[in-house]
Formats: structure tokens, C-alpha cells, sequence
């Protein structure tokens, strides 16, 4: 008998250019919808306007305002200036390829570089649905930008395990769990404690000797997970994508975290107004230019985090989704568009019986790969 699939992805979000998961309801979709392709793909990753995921067979498939496919592929990196393609090529290492979106797939690319990959590994199109390493080649030696110059090498002494791409910000984690940050840092996303830009990567004091397992970077904020499961997180907090209060959802009367409105201690809604510790209305904070601990409901263990333009979502380890922030499309997945200054679960996949064991966020969309509990 054939085996179980292991598992579905599932979107939630801005679909406004017919993205998965469009639906045909408009230009976006509130609670977690499968995609299209099923249990074949590896994993995802978004710009605003497209969507791109890699089959474990090695397949291309976009949607949105960039549209085609290819075969051979074995990772992929969508942002909105640059769709970036590794191809395999048995015995002759890969094929980096970098495209304009509009343009994907057909003609021409802007660039082209062969690259030596590395044994196979978490990176194997064949293996476990997860996010991709691009933009970080796979020789770890260098990144791609989605502005020229498109390949940018790492100082040979930094051995890197992941990185991630802000707005203006790059976030990387090194193979001993230590964090560095460099470009702009106008909204605080470099974790310095100043608003200052960084030329080359920094490493992020605030954090010496807490070995980190993920970074993420949102449009202009950045978490990170340790590896004992904790999370850490600043940048920008304009629609509360850090957790903490914000001026920008008080004033909105459409937001779900106006006063009168919060938590219980597992996520779910309830009536409460946000205070500070002596019984104060909480202040607002507008940026965080140091790195934050963020306690979770149920004081749950994080294992991974990624962000979208404005939202920040973390999976627990118990297979739990947490999401805040911005919500105007149905990005964080709680059935409206709400935003939220404090991390809410999201009662889909618990009412279905779904571990969740990846997640990846487009600038205004979020995907989720899950499977059934008991099943991992």
C-alpha cells in the first residue's frame, strides 16, 4: 500500500495578481486554503506579486504576475525586483540564474553563474518541505541581491549557515549560532541600538554567547530563535509586527488590538486592555533598535520564524502557528483582517488536527506546510 502523504502546504493572504492560493473570491484570502500542487511541493517563496514553489521533483511552477514553469530546478528565491533560479546539472554542479519577474522563465536572464553545490543535504528538492537556502549560494561563500551587483561574496572567515533579506537589511546566522546584521538601519532592524546603516556584517553584542538556531527578516523589523527555543526580535513596530504596543492599531478602530481587546494565555481572543507591568496603559513603541526577548502564550518554544512585510509568524515546537502584525489581507490567518500587537495562534490548523512544520511569509502572504498529528 502506498504511503501516506506526508504532509500539504497551505496560504493565506494578498492573492490581488492570482497567486496561490487565489480562490476566485477577490484579492485575498483569510483563512488557510491548500495549494493547488498539493503534498509534491518542497517548499515556497513569494514576492508582492508572485508566488514561486519547488516540487520535490524538482519542478518550477510560478503564479501571479510572473507565470511559467521548468524542470531541473533544485531551489528558488522570488523577490519583486528578481526571481533567482539554481539548476541542477548531474556532474556538472549547477546553474544559477537570475531573472526579471515580468520576464521569468523566457528569454534571456539578467545573469547567469555556474556554482558548485555542496553534498547533498537540507537542500535536496527530494527531502523534507522546507524553506530554500537561496539567496545564500550553496558554496556559503556568497549571496545574490535582488539590486546589481546580483552576486555579492561573504568575507572568507564567515562561515555561514542561513541568510535572510530585508527590505534593506541582511540578517546572518554563522555555523556557531552567532548573529550578524548590515545595510540600512533607519527602523532599527540591525539590532545595534542605533538607527545608523552598517556597510559589512556586524555582529549583534546584544546577543553574544546565546547560540541561535533561525534568523528571519521582515520588510524593516528581524527575529531570531535560539536554540533552546527562545525568540528575539526588533526593527520597525508600525503595525505590531515586533508584539509590542503600537500607536498606528490604538487609533484604528478596525484593529483587533484597540483597547478592549487581547489574549488568553494560549492566544485565543479575549476582552482586555493592554497595560504595562505597574497598571499603566502600555507605551508605544514605534522602534526597537535592540534585540527584544518575546515571550509566547503557554510560554512555547519556538523552532522557526519568518516574516512578512509588516507580519511575523513562529511555529513552536508542538506544531503550534503564532502570527502578528499586519493583517489587512488576511495574512495572518485568524478568518479577518485584523491586525495584532501580540502573537495569536491560529485556530485552523489546531481545530483540524494539523501539526505545523514549516512556515515561509511573502512581503503580504503567508504559507504553511502541515501534517497531520501523529504523523510526523
Amino acid at each position: 500500500m502506498a504511503e501516506e502523504p506526508p504532509g500539504t502546504w497551505f496560504g493565506f493572504g494578498f492573492c490581488g495578481f492570482g497567486q496561490v492560493p487565489g480562490s476566485g473570491r477577490g484579492c485575498q484570502v483569510h483563512n488557510p486554503e491548500p495549494l493547488q500542487a498539493g503534498v509534491d511541493i518542497g517548499h515556497v517563496t513569494a514576492g508582492w506579486s508572485y508566488t514561486a514553489f519547488v516540487t520535490r521533483g524538482g519542478r518550477l511552477e510560478l503564479s501571479g504576475s510572473a507565470s511559467g514553469a521548468a524542470g531541473g530546478c533544485r531551489d528558488a528565491w522570488a523577490s519583486e525586483g528578481l526571481l533567482v533560479v539554481l539548476h541542477a546539472r548531474p556532474g556538472l554542479g549547477a546553474l544559477l540564474q537570475a531573472w526579471a519577474p515580468g520576464s521569468a522563465l523566457r528569454g534571456e536572464p539578467l545573469w547567469t553563474q555556474n556554482v558548485v553545490l555542496e553534498a547533498q543535504g537540507e537542500d535536496d528538492p527530494g527531502g523534507e518541505a522546507q524553506a530554500g537556502r537561496l539567496p545564500l549560494l550553496p558554496c556559503a561563500r556568497a549571496y545574490v541581491s535582488p539590486r546589481p551587483p546580483f552576486y555579492r561574496p561573504l568575507a572568507p572567515e564567515l562561515r555561514v549557515r542561513q541568510l535572510k533579506l530585508g527590505a534593506e537589511h541582511a540578517l546572518l546566522l554563522d555555523t556557531a549560532g552567532q548573529v550578524f546584521s548590515w545595510g540600512g538601519g533607519r527602523h532599527g532592524q540591525l539590532g545595534h541600538g542605533t538607527l545608523e546603516a552598517e556597510l559589512e556584517p556586524r555582529p549583534l553584542e546584544a546577543l553574544q554567547g546565546l547560540a541561535m538556531a533561525e534568523v528571519a527578516a521582515g520588510g524593516w523589523h528581524s527575529v531570531c530563535v535560539s536554540e533552546t527555543g527562545d525568540i528575539y526580535i526588533w526593527g520597525w513596530n508600525e503595525s505590531g509586527q515586533l508584539a509590542l504596543p503600537t500607536r498606528s492599531l490604538a487609533e484604528d478602530g478596525e484593529t483587533a488590538a484597540k483597547e478592549g481587546t487581547g489574549l488568553n494565555a494560549d492566544g485565543s481572543q479575549a476582552k482586555r486592555m493592554a497595560r504595562a507591568e505597574d497598571g499603566a496603559p502600555a507605551p508605544f513603541i514605534a522602534v526597537q533598535p535592540f534585540p527584544a526577548l518575546l515571550d509566547l502564550p503557554l510560554g512555547s518554544d519556538a523552532i522557526k520564524a519568518s516574516c512578512g512585510s509588516r507580519h511575523t509568524a513562529v511555529v513552536t515546537r508542538t506544531g503550534d502557528l503564532y502570527t502578528w502584525g499586519w493583517g489587512k489581507y488576511g495574512q495572518l490567518g485568524h478568518g479577518d483582517t485584523s491586525s495584532w500587537d501580540r502573537p495569536r495562534r491560529v485556530e485552523y490548523f489546531v481545530d483540524k488536527q494539523l501539526q505545523v512544520k514549516a512556515i515561509t511569509c511573502g512581503p503580504w502572504n503567508t504559507y504553511v506546510y502541515a501534517v497531520e498529528k501523529g504523523k510526523s
